[in-house]
């Protein structure tokens, strides 16, 4: 005889907690897909850039590996380049905004656990005689200690997950900004050393000029004493000399003004052992090749940063969109409670509670704004991202089409 096989009780409860699982697993934001850069393959082309030569074959990784140290050939930069990344103030808070971005992240992230909390609490009541089962006025008293998880929200839609994704996302753009900082910092302080140079450069040679400018006064005013130049001569004798003791104070001028930036980048007053005293002292840096893809662009931290923030914005939305869905709490607690506190830990004390809370969207404007500026949001980071791609590009191509110009101008001469 073939016994009839019953249904397993449980199998409801356990096909409901895969459905919670599977659901809990599913994230409503949208793919990312990243834009295609609104710039053209090649660098351009023309008169300026016609000593670009193009290399095949060349990779963005193999100017990213580039170091400091193999690019810049004057050790006096490098280190006043490593003064200023320890001293300069703008950098350290580009740091110290990392961690700030970084410690928010960790605030959000851990949305995702429970929190639990140990509560102890001591109560006193006074009931009066009319109140009191016996008819007498008596005091009562309650202690409780009680281990529990308060207003802990299931993240079954993946809201608190992609708030924790938009939270990565801007600190890995904050610490990509960090390194943006950094590497214009370098830039910046090399320009400053190169100028000085240049412009102490251009103080010998206006200070040199005045001396020859001067000697040819004093001839020229013998000459005009003894009557043999005329006065005409005299003025025009001293015309080139005042113009080059005007360039005489311009340039130290300037040559006062590229160490204050010096200074003010190293954020301490540097050396003048590390100052060069003209442009023969300054080892030009490495060379670069311009035979790169425009895509080499991609790699650069402030288009990167970018790029995280626009994943930032589709993590949003998808928050936007969980807050459609129902949101589920619990609140839940073990314990003991005792009339006296001797009492807590005996057997028989022992005291729980459990108190799920489910809240359903219904009506709420404010959930619909959300998802609106969630979707504009986007739209501007996706801008920011192209704008980002097509300002390196414009900054990359100037500077190519200034080697190109000097490089005519050096194979001239």
């Amino acid at each position: 005889m073939k016994r009839k096989i019953s249904a397993i009780p449980g199998r409801p409860l356990i096909l409901m907690f895969s459905a919670l699982i599977w659901i809990s697993s599913c994230s409503f934001a949208p793919k990312y897909t990243q834009p295609e850069a609104p710039i053209p393959a090649a660098w351009p082309q023309g008169t300026a850039y016609k000593n670009i030569k193009t290399t095949s074959g060349v990779t963005g990784s193999a100017v990213s590996g580039v170091s400091r140290q193999k690019f810049f050939m004057d050790e006096h930069l490098l280190k006043i380049i490593n003064i200023a990344l320890k001293n300069n103030l703008d950098l350290r808070l580009a740091a110290l905004n990392v961690e700030r971005v970084r410690a928010l992240y960790g605030v959000q992230r851990a949305g995702l656990f429970p929190s639990v909390n140990v509560v102890g609490y001591e109560n006193k009541q006074r009931l009066p005689a009319d109140l009191s089962s016996s008819g007498k006025a008596v005091i009562e008293k309650q202690f409780n200690v009680n281990p529990g998880i308060s207003s802990w929200e299931i993240d079954f839609f993946g809201r608190i997950r992609s708030l924790k994704e938009q939270a990565l996302e801007n600190y890995l753009a904050t610490d990509q900004a960090r390194k943006s900082a950094r590497i214009s910092l370098v830039s910046e302080t090399a320009v400053a050393y190169y100028t000085f140079a240049a412009d102490r450069e251009n103080l010998k040679l206006a200070k040199s000029t005045l001396e020859t400018q001067q000697d040819s006064y004093d001839l020229i005013k013998s000459q005009y004493r003894a009557g043999l130049a005329n006065e005409l001569d005299l003025r025009r004798a001293q015309t080139q000399v005042d113009s080059a003791e005007g360039k005489t104070a311009r340039y130290t001028q300037k040559v006062a003004q590229d160490q204050n930036a010096l200074n003010l980048l190293c954020g301490i007053h540097v050396p003048q052992t590390l100052l060069p005293d003209d442009l023969s002292d300054v080892k030009v840096p490495g060379n670069f090749s311009a035979g790169l893809c425009s895509d080499v662009l991609l790699q650069r931290p402030d288009i990167i940063a970018a790029e995280h923030k626009l994943k930032g914005a589709y993590a949003f939305i998808g928050a936007a969109r969980a807050s459609f869905f129902p949101r589920i709490a619990l609140t839940t607690g073990v314990g003991t409670a005792s009339s006296e506190l001797s009492g807590l830990f005996k057997a028989g004390s022992g005291t729980w509670n459990f108190a799920p809370e489910i809240a359903v969207p219904v009506f709420d404007a404010r959930t619909w704004a959300a998802y609106r500026v969630s979707k504009a949001q986007k739209k501007i980071a996706v801008t920011q991202y192209e704008k980002a791609i097509q300002t390196a590009f414009r900054e990359v191509a100037d500077a190519l089409a200034v080697k190109g110009t000097v490089d005519d101008q050096v194979s001239a001469q």
